[in-house]
């Protein structure tokens, strides 16, 4: 860690075992290792969004014109929830952020003029046209050059979006994972990301596939429950404090948490998404994101031919007890 950059007490504190994530300069052939086995990475000097590096408040406030999806919460937990699970959910569910369209300058605004028990906020808008001209003009430098060989080399899929991640100091995205390959690009601030391999699956308990808060944990990691999720005291990960000109390598279903550093003024991101590549020839025994995928996809079967959510805990239970474990 930089401690020329930041301090230990910036960080929250948590009861977990945390290893460091490698730091590596790009042209370091132990990257491409790293990439092809799912591992995750930190990339130095690759200039993946050199262009960006003008991205400052006031910057952005001057060149996006438009409104912008922002995210609201009472607290500093930013957990996502999908929209169109809501309805199906059989519980009563009540999301903990909400979402509005937004001006950058009222946006900004906000931020620079937030006081305690104000609402907090957090931009994540897709880098698309209506970001304005000078956005996109900035957006096309990117070092798309190193990305797309990573890409070609790892037989990924396409890219599928670019989401501008604009943060408060102290936010926090909560424990989840995604379905893509994830370049994470650090334009400014700074952020501590801890990551979980796949097979951390049963110390983090994340939600039921037809759960708004699908691939998200259930477990508070600053108020972990034992007695509800006992094997949580068992999780252990990966930590990195990504720093500004940094990109991430975060690895499909790999669990990740992140939080903007207090008293770190505001963070930017880029998110870099790809879909996974071809499956090809598959080759057993399996790896743990590939179990992970099998287990989504067994429980939206169950829950599509059950038609009832309820029932699929109960019946996967019934299968197990007694009969896989003495």
């Amino acid at each position: 860690m930089s401690s020329n950059h930041y301090s230990e007490n910036q960080l929250r504190k948590y009861s977990l075992k945390l290893d460091k994530i490698p730091k590596l300069n790009y042209n370091d052939p132990k990257v491409d290792e790293y990439i092809s086995s799912n591992e995750p990475v930190v990339i130095q000097g690759c200039d993946l969004v050199a262009s960006a590096n003008s991205w400052d408040l006031d910057y952005l406030k001057r060149k996006m014109m438009g409104k912008y999806t922002v995210i609201l919460s009472q607290n500093h937990k930013f957990k996502y929830h999908d929209e169109k699970k809501i309805q199906s959910c059989k519980t009563d569910f009540k999301p903990t952020t909400r979402r509005v369209q937004m001006k950058f300058s009222e946006f900004v605004d906000k931020i620079k003029n937030w006081k305690k028990n104000d609402e907090r906020l957090y931009l994540q808008q897709v880098l698309d046209n209506s970001v304005g001209i000078s956005i996109v003009q900035d957006f096309v430098k990117f070092n798309w050059n190193w990305i797309t060989e990573k890409q070609i080399k790892n037989n990924w899929g396409s890219l599928t979006s670019n989401l501008l991640l604009v943060s408060m100091e102290g936010n926090v995205t909560p424990c989840h994972y995604d379905e893509q390959q994830n370049f994470y690009a650090q334009v400014k601030g700074y952020k501590r990301i801890i990551l979980f391999r796949p097979s951390q699956f049963k110390c983090l308990y994340p939600h039921p596939v037809y759960h708004p808060y699908d691939r998200q944990s259930q477990v508070d990691f600053e108020k972990p429950d034992y007695n509800r999720f006992p094997n949580f005291k068992d999780a252990c990960g990966f930590e990195t404090v990504l720093e500004p000109g940094e990109v991430l390598y975060i690895p499909m279903y790999w669990f990740h948490h992140v939080e903007s550093l207090l008293r770190g003024g505001y963070t930017i991101s880029i998110n870099f998404w790809y879909k996974a590549g071809p499956t090809g020839q598959i080759v057993y025994p399996l790896k743990d994101y590939q179990k992970v995928a099998i287990m989504r996809n067994v429980e939206k079967m169950l829950n599509d031919a059950l038609r009832d959510s309820t029932e699929v805990g109960t019946l996967l239970k019934t299968i197990v007890d007694g009969r896989y474990f003495e």
